[in-house]
């Protein structure tokens, strides 16, 4: 019998202008790796924050686990999913491992204090991202990679094994880009860590993901396998250009050149 993490059923969200989302329905499977692509403005993040119940007051079924998410108590629906957004340069008052202990909230109350157990948790999950050594560093001391690898921990910190991202390596360099994508595909791979991430990068959706969902106008155009996708029959209905596409040194995939203006 097939397990499904997410699974979004005939769904639509407006804002106060309009639809974003337009009966939107796919599922992904439990230890997938699903991306989700599409022009701006398309209800890729929108999306995202209705799985995770930032936005709520959508028609349509939305489920964790075989469960409406509206189900969920707060605390209850942190130990299954975590997000970790788009990087906005927001300034955290905490040092490394004060912002990644705060992500145990789903499992304390109020009076809970840090126990040797949640060091060493802390410790483990630090160490998944190397981020070990710059634990006592101040957030707002760290670069934007730094950052990023941080909020991964804090998000492994509450367990959850479904992970929401949203544009994960967005202004990183190269190295970090490459360093943050590794690490997502060996929570995939290892410990079977369902991923749903949002991208602008079309080359890093076919290299890492095993299913791509393309939005467009707040419908889905393309839900489907990577090798069908990168095909300008399906890239020309998203994204209304054509692609230089050539197959890659290394993998089975193709990949989009760039345009020389």
């Amino acid at each position: 019998m097939e397990r499904f993490a997410v699974e979004v059923e005939d769904f639509s969200y407006s804002y106060g202008n309009g639809e974003v989302i337009r009966s939107l329905g796919f599922r992904v499977r439990e230890g997938e790796y699903v991306t989700i692509v599409g022009p701006n403005g398309a209800g890729k993040t929108t999306m995202l924050k209705n799985i995770m119940r930032i936005l709520t007051g959508g028609t349509g079924v939305i489920k964790v686990k075989g469960r409406d998410v509206i189900s969920y108590g707060q605390k209850e629906l942190a130990r299954e999913i975590s997000y970790v957004p788009q990087s906005n340069g927001k300034y955290y008052p905490f040092s490394v491992r004060e912002f990644v202990l705060l992500s145990k909230y789903p499992y304390l109350n109020p009076f809970s204090r840090v126990t040797p157990n949640d060091e060493r948790e802390l410790e483990e999950v630090l160490e998944t991202v190397h981020m070990k050594r710059l634990k006592d560093r101040h957030m707002n001391a760290l670069s934007s990679g730094e950052r990023q690898k941080v909020m991964i921990s804090a998000s492994l910190m509450q367990k959850s094994n479904i992970l929401l991202l949203d544009e994960p390596t967005t202004f990183l360099d190269p190295r970090h880009q490459d360093e943050i994508n590794r690490i997502l595909k060996r929570l995939n791979r290892e410990l079977n860590i369902t991923v749903v991430s949002v991208t602008h990068n079309l080359n890093l959706a076919a290299m890492l993901s095993d299913k791509i969902l393309a939005l467009k106008d707040g419908r889905a155009v393309y839900f489907g396998g990577v090798a069908d996708f990168l095909d300008n029959s399906v890239l020309g209905r998203i994204y209304d250009k054509e692609f230089k596409l050539i197959s890659h040194p290394d993998k089975a995939v193709k990949i989009i050149l760039p345009e020389i203006i």
